[in-house]
């Protein structure tokens, strides 16, 4: 594979040359050309399905969490953790030669890069052979894929360019491309999702794929980032009245088994595989979970990232989440087995000494995430050196409704309207909440927190209340974590200027194209 190192595409096109129908295997390393490939679907499918895998993987592995949880302040990263900055996602002092800084760049604009290759291979492909349907569908989901990683490159880092044809930009050699504004990169994520919505078919044609409708959720999504609540309410509804989507009865099994991926409730996920290891299977569970959980077997389980105080505080009383979402002392799932665990996983916190090592935990937090966790492998689930099948979820139906709800509140401050208090209800409802009468700012934002915790969408969710709001929000949290005598080492973060709503983009692409250091210009 051939990688520019300015902007880290992946410029040759992909193809999936094994007989295997997993859309998520590993792709052949030789580019097909147009005259003798995408003669029909299964060639266009299986070029598609790198979209959903690996290239996501230097964004998910830790960039993931830090960014969306620790920034947010569901997370920290305990005693200052290498893996995840040493602790500068935690307090804002994240710097343009941080490694996840970069390795989200890198991957996000890999999916992007991807993306537009694909597109213009297919629309190439059809001008020589006359527009086909798998070709066109081929360009919907290509463009989907491209929207929802611009989608995240703007909200992690602000205004920034857009590259409409990576093989052109690497051939010049000039790398001189300039950031966009914001507002005119989320036009841009729109545009591709009208065409994907247009374009793809109402039912995914393989379980896992994207439909009309994920594109219609994701355009949601963007309509409220950007505060237009009209068209966030129209497209959330559309989704609504398909009637294709619904509220997954257990919500715990959908973080904890690959039994559950591609659910009535997912609109997108990425798809991964234990079977390929490193890059192509979960690697979630290798940071979040408890070292007492996968060692000895795969000796991972580091524990680089927990929960912080205040998300544990935050879940209401008898909030069924709270247990879905977290391992607390007494946590456990006898299928969970290896030595030291022979009768199942218990989440044991009276850590006493270094003898308690195997069995025991005392952690900063006294707990972990549960989420995407699926155990050891000894209930069914392909567990290799610790990396899982469980797809991670990027859209769910549960955030339609709730978009839905706060696109009727608007910019209000409160509403009783009787649709927005059925959407947000319903999600209460499976969490074992009586349902709220009134809708508020506070209220809302509250429940996508827990709705959400450790889904990597928390700041963005905070960053899109303006600095105003968001520096109280963040000042209120407790990011400090227990002393090993159980007192509270409190700790609280602030930001000080806009400019911190968003991470600094790559030292190392700001050397490469001085324009980056210049100020943003219209896309349109």
């Amino acid at each position: 594979m051939k990688y520019n190192s300015k902007y880290n595409f992946l410029f040759l096109i992909l193809l999936l040359a094994s007989c295997s129908k997993d859309f998520i295997d590993r792709p052949s390393e030789n580019g097909p050309t147009l005259d003798v490939y995408y003669n029909n679907a299964a060639e266009v499918n299986a070029a598609t399905g790198l979209l959903y895998n690996t290239i996501w993987f230097d964004w998910q592995d830790k960039a993931f969490h830090a960014i969306g949880e620790a920034q947010g302040g569901n997370m920290l990263t305990p005693n200052g953790d290498a893996n995840y900055g040493s602790g500068v996602y935690n307090n804002f002092k994240v710097q343009s030669s941080d490694v996840l800084v970069a390795a989200s760049w890198k991957s996000l604009y890999k999916v992007a890069g991807n993306a537009t290759v694909l597109v213009k291979t297919f629309e190439e492909k059809a001008s020589i052979i006359g527009e086909q349907p798998y070709l066109t569908q081929g360009i919907a989901e290509a463009r989907f894929l491209r929207a929802i990683a611009y989608f995240y490159i703007t909200r992690t880092f602000g205004d920034v360019p857009i590259v409409e044809d990576p093989v052109a930009l690497a051939k010049s050699g000039d790398y001189r491309v300039p950031r966009y504004i914001q507002s005119d990169v989320i036009q841009f994520i729109i545009n591709d999702l009208k065409f994907a919505e247009e374009h793809l078919s109402e039912v995914s044609y393989q379980p896992g794929r994207v439909n009309k409708y994920s594109a219609s959720g994701l355009m949601a999504k963007a309509y409220l980032y950007v505060q237009d609540y009209a068209n966030a309410r129209l497209k959330a509804q559309e989704v609504i009245n398909s009637g294709k989507f619904a509220l997954y009865a257990d919500y715990g099994k959908m973080f904890t088994s690959s039994a559950a991926n591609n659910n009535s409730e997912s609109l997108f996920a990425l798809q991964w595989s234990a079977a390929g290891g490193y890059a192509i299977g979960n690697p979630i569970q290798i940071y979040a979970g408890p070292s007492t959980l996968l060692k000895p077997d795969f000796d991972r389980g580091y524990s680089s990232v927990l929960p912080t105080l205040d998300i544990v505080r935050a879940y209401e009383d008898g909030d069924k989440r709270r247990g879905w979402s977290i391992m607390e002392h007494g946590y456990s799932n006898p299928d969970w087995k290896n030595v030291n665990f022979p009768d199942g996983f218990l989440y044991d916190t009276t850590y006493m000494d270094s003898n308690d090592d195997a069995k025991k935990i005392k952690n900063g937090s006294r707990c972990n995430s549960l989420k995407y966790i699926v155990g050891t492998g000894s209930n069914g689930e392909l567990v290799n050196d610790g990396f899982s099948d469980i797809c991670t979820y990027i859209l769910r139906y549960s955030d339609i409704l709730l978009i839905y709800a706060e696109s009727i509140l608007g910019s209000g401050n409160s509403t009783t309207d009787a649709q927005a208090l059925d959407a947000m209800n319903q999600v209460r409802a499976r969490a074992g909440l009586a349902g709220v009468t009134e809708i508020t700012k506070d209220n809302i934002l509250h429940e996508r927190r827990v709705e959400f915790a450790f889904e990597g969408d928390y700041w963005y969710d905070v960053q899109r209340q303006g600095f105003d709001r968001a520096k109280v929000i963040i000042a209120a949290q407790e990011r400090g974590n227990y002393n090993y005598d159980g007192t509270v080492n409190s700790i609280h973060a602030s930001i000080v200027s806009p400019s911190q709503l968003f991470l600094p983009i790559p030292l190392t692409e700001v050397q490469a194209n001085p324009k980056l250091n210049e100020a943003a210009v219209k896309y349109y």
